[in-house]
């Protein structure tokens, strides 16, 4: 479709409808998702039943969480072999979640942040991925899923950065149009129609979309990894990759124990999977699963290509004081149509894995723990 003919359609400047187009934006969906909000009501500002998980739901039992062996053991070190196996032969990629809106560090670009002085976010992913592939002498390839707002300054960043062993490419996410609570399209104070990034769940059709998916199957990639940028404790491990060759399903969700409010691994009429809070119904304790899913996962090349239907979630947001309603797709919900394992891996210390950074306060608090973490996996840190 022509930006002309969606800027006719929806009543939109040439500019945004030029955006839409650009980064894959579907009318069709677009307008099925507006009936669907317009023919029902929220049962109250903010949230919707229509998110609920159907069905019975459990806690996830203690032996439906794996954990990662220590490190030094023998176990650990039988995982790490196979992992760099896989790694060594070309069979393994990484894909970091760098979209999003741009909003919280100022306006910049979150992977183009300092996570420690002098060493980005993006940086100490690459850092990390040219520690592996010197150790193993192999290629890793690297993407980033990047949103409307930060792919032009992430594109440049990647033409610098790639080198041989770390090529770098991007798979751009979608777009879409926030709407107001009873469906109209939303414009700003300005007048102007307020665009956003649907969810880390356009992983799969970002990948299919830009041919990379294809392009490293046939070239004999076997498996993702898949994680946060924010989270720079989440490096490429051979033992996760291992961990995830050996339970020999196509799905694996790294998880730590506590409580949250985010996403966690329960039982949906039977099935492992990811539930993010604010799909459990009234009488659902978000706390009560003891374990908090990181966003970090391996799937093997099937699960991206296989083109399950993710569910576009009704989120209600403020913008400028104003309730607006967009719709997002999360990556986590996989897990509901692949079989899945989930991880244990450690949050906390040498071995930790989980060091999210949602905003400058957060990173304040973290720094010293990342810094402690990374150093530990031989990657320079600036004094």
């Amino acid at each position: 479709m022509l930006a002309s003919d969606v800027a006719d359609r929806y009543g939109i400047d040439l500019a945004a409808a030029e955006t839409l187009v650009a980064y894959g934006f579907e009318p069709e969906t677009f307008d099925g998702l507006r009936s669907r909000l317009t023919a029902r009501r929220p049962t109250a500002p903010g949230s919707t039943d229509a998110n609920w998980v159907r069905g019975s739901i459990e806690r996830a039992q203690q032996d439906d969480l794996v954990p990662l062996p220590p490190p030094g053991s023998a176990e650990r070190e039988q995982l790490a072999r196979a992992g760099r196996d896989a790694i060594a032969g070309g069979q393994v990629g990484v894909l970091l979640l760098a979209g999003g809106m741009a909003t919280r560090f100022g306006g910049g670009v979150k992977a183009l942040a300092e996570a420690l002085p002098g060493l980005t976010f993006a940086a100490a992913k690459l850092a990390d991925l040219r520690r592996v592939t010197g150790e193993l002498d192999c290629v890793v390839p690297l993407w980033l899923m990047t949103s409307f707002q930060s792919d032009g300054l992430l594109r440049n960043w990647a033409a610098a950065a790639a080198t041989p062993d770390v090529p770098i490419d991007i798979a751009p996410q979608g777009v879409s149009m926030r709407l107001t609570p009873s469906g109209d399209v939303f414009r700003g104070a300005d007048g102007a129609v307020s665009l956003h990034a649907p969810g880390h769940g356009d992983a799969p059709w970002a990948m299919q979309r830009s041919g990379h998916l294809d392009r490293f199957a046939d070239g004999g990639g076997r498996c993702l990894f898949v994680t946060n940028v924010d989270n720079a404790a989440a490096t490429l491990d051979p033992a996760v990759i291992g961990a995830h060759l050996a339970r020999a399903r196509p799905l694996t969700c790294e998880v730590v124990e506590g409580d949250a409010s985010g996403g966690s691994p329960w039982r949906v009429d039977g099935r492992l999977q990811i539930v993010e809070s604010f799909r459990l119904p009234p009488g659902v304790d978000p706390l009560a699963s003891g374990a908090v899913n990181t966003n970090s996962l391996v799937a093997d090349l099937e699960v991206f290509a296989a083109g399950w239907p993710l569910t576009w979630f009704e989120v209600h947001k403020q913008v400028d004081g104003v309730e607006v309603v967009q719709f997002e797709r999360l990556i986590g919900e996989l897990s509901a149509f692949a079989d899945t394992a989930m991880l244990l891996v450690e949050r906390d210390g040498p071995d930790g894995r989980f060091q999210p950074v949602k905003d400058p306060a957060e990173l304040k608090a973290r720094r010293p723990e990342i810094a402690r973490i990374l150093a530990g996996r031989g990657i320079e840190i600036a004094d």
